[in-house]
């Protein structure tokens, strides 16, 4: 597997661009009613924009992210990019994942608070800032849980972790199931697959019934982003990639909705690193190629069937406190599935507690994998 060496480097062309772009964004009329009842605040996006083209330090942002070791390795002929941080004494190889609408720089955090224990790698997903995604169709959780199996033994670990929320946990779940014995543990963060609950299973429990009616309440005010991305994800992509305002817009929606924020993103996360995160995705063309994950795993993916089930260790971590609740799972829902040997739940922190409670999470996984030992 080859393996180069990799450094963040922008050009200037490509953020004089991004600022001349927000200079021209033609703004819709704000919406009556309750601010944020309809989407993204006027009033909130022309101010962060504002900031992003007059104020936002890239290149300070550029030299932090490059203060991590990052490479680009050829998997099955894709180029992947990762950060590889090689810890010191007896240590755990861990592979963390990130989702959607995420990037690795969510979990840089957790190889801060890690990083002397663990070996860790932090991959992009394909089609994410700077791994390409194949040319095809069917990238499929499962399909990413080949190419990350791929390369952690190209680096040398022949048995090892992973941590996960979003498609991460779901690519953390099928690393699990397809090769067992190369995984020491999986640690999620976020529900991400459901169990198998058709005909042969157990009867759904009350506590299992109440969670996914509130679920299913949830998907019909909050799901229309994952309706539509499962199904024209090339056709919205045109409109996000050319704009700087609608990029932010269909992002920040989800930032300040799923995670503890109690509609403050500012306060939650700092303008600097939901800025970094859009300029990631801005600089990077990448935000169409990382909504196909949602077309891939709609209709190429396979789902949890009645002979599948995690045998390795698991360990949940509940951060079920979103701005818009999702909900908490049940322990017993997820023992359907996965053989669960650690579960936390948390009184704060949502959807991204990589960075909403960094301190919690990592403490978390070293726990868990180190009880493992």
């Amino acid at each position: 597997m080859r393996v180069d060496p990799f450094a963040i480097a922008v050009p200037d062309a490509v953020l004089t661009d991004l600022r001349e772009r927000i200079a021209r964004t033609r703004w819709p009329h704000p919406a009556p009613g309750e601010a944020w009842s309809q989407g993204v605040e006027v009033g909130y996006l022309r101010e962060l924009l504002a900031y992003w083209a007059d104020g936002f330090d890239w290149r300070k942002a550029e030299r932090e992210l490059n203060r991590y070791q990052h490479r680009v390795a050829t998997v099955y002929g894709t180029p992947i990019h990762f950060v590889h941080h090689r810890g010191g004494g007896d240590r755990i190889p861990l592979i963390l994942t990130h989702g959607w609408p995420s990037t690795f720089a969510e979990l840089l955090g957790l190889v801060d608070r890690l990083g002397d224990r663990f070996d860790l790698v932090v991959p992009s997903l394909p089609g994410y800032v700077f791994s390409q995604r194949p040319a095809r169709v069917g990238v499929d959780r499962r399909y990413v849980a080949g190419l990350w199996h791929e390369l952690m033994q190209g680096l040398g670990y022949q048995r090892y972790g992973a941590c996960g929320g979003d498609f991460g946990a779901g690519v953390a779940t099928q690393m699990a199931l397809s090769e067992p014995e190369r995984m020491i543990g999986i640690h999620l963060s976020t529900p991400e697959l459901a169990p198998y609950t058709g005909p042969g299973s157990a009867p759904l429990t009350p506590q299992e019934q109440a969670y996914v009616a509130h679920v299913e309440h949830w998907e019909q005010t909050e799901r229309g982003y994952s309706a539509v991305q499962s199904t024209r994800p090339q056709t919205l992509g045109y409109a996000l990639n050319d704009s700087p305002a609608g990029l932010a817009a269909w992002l920040l929606d989800k930032w300040r909705s799923w995670s503890d924020s109690g509609g403050d993103l500012d306060a939650t996360f700092g303008r600097d690193a939901l800025l970094t995160m859009l300029t990631l995705y801005w600089v990077t063309d990448s935000i169409t190629t990382s909504m196909r994950d949602y077309y891939d795993n709609r209709w190429h993916g396979l789902p949890i069937g009645p002979d599948d089930h995690v045998s390795v260790p698991t360990a949940m971590a509940v951060f079920a406190n979103e701005f818009v609740p999702e909900g908490e799972v049940p322990r017993s829902w997820y023992e359907r599935l996965y053989q669960i040997r650690r579960w936390t739940v948390f009184p704060r922190g949502g959807h991204f507690a990589a960075m909403e409670v960094p301190d919690g999470r990592a403490a978390d996984i070293g726990e868990f994998f180190y009880g493992l030992r």
